[in-house]
């Protein structure tokens, strides 16, 4: 992690930016989460060891992250943008609908079929997700029940 910090400071020095501790405490605990975050859930992670850090300053700290590579911003589509780390590989998510649960998979069949159609059309894609929207296995099964009682 220290060394992911360091290369991410290094970089932002070398673009122009200043060192900030806000910032170092905001990107490590954004790395640490390991899900999808909220700016208001990260704000209140961080605040339990940086009680001063802004909103605005995670904002910013998950935009840069964002510019730089570092992280994707994700919708799902309930009224606050996700900001996941892009470190890992490509991988597609399934949203519920209902309880707001996420799952990340991922599928070399449908990364080909992707290929092929990008192919197929002359498209070169620069990036791409995919996000499938319904019930997940405990909401559909708690569905089901409700119509057969």
């Amino acid at each position: 992690m220290e060394r992911l910090l360091l290369r991410i400071d290094r970089e932002i020095i070398a673009a122009g930016g200043k060192r900030s501790k806000s910032r170092a405490a905001v990107m490590e605990r954004f790395f640490r989460a390991g899900d999808h975050v909220t700016v208001d859930e990260l704000t209140r992670a961080v605040r339990k060891t940086f009680p001063r850090v802004g909103t605005v300053t995670v904002y910013r700290t998950l935009k840069l992250l964002a510019r730089m590579g570092y992280a994707n911003e994700v919708d799902f589509g309930e009224g606050a943008r996700r900001y996941e780390s892009n470190l890992d590989s490509h991988h597609d998510h399934l949203v519920c609908t209902a309880c707001g649960t996420v799952i990340e998979f991922k599928d070399p069949d449908i990364e080909k079929l992707q290929d092929l159609v990008t192919r197929r059309h002359g498209f070169r894609p620069t990036a791409h997700r995919l996000e499938i929207f319904g019930l997940c296995r405990k909401c559909a099964d708690r569905s089901a029940g409700r119509r057969q009682g």
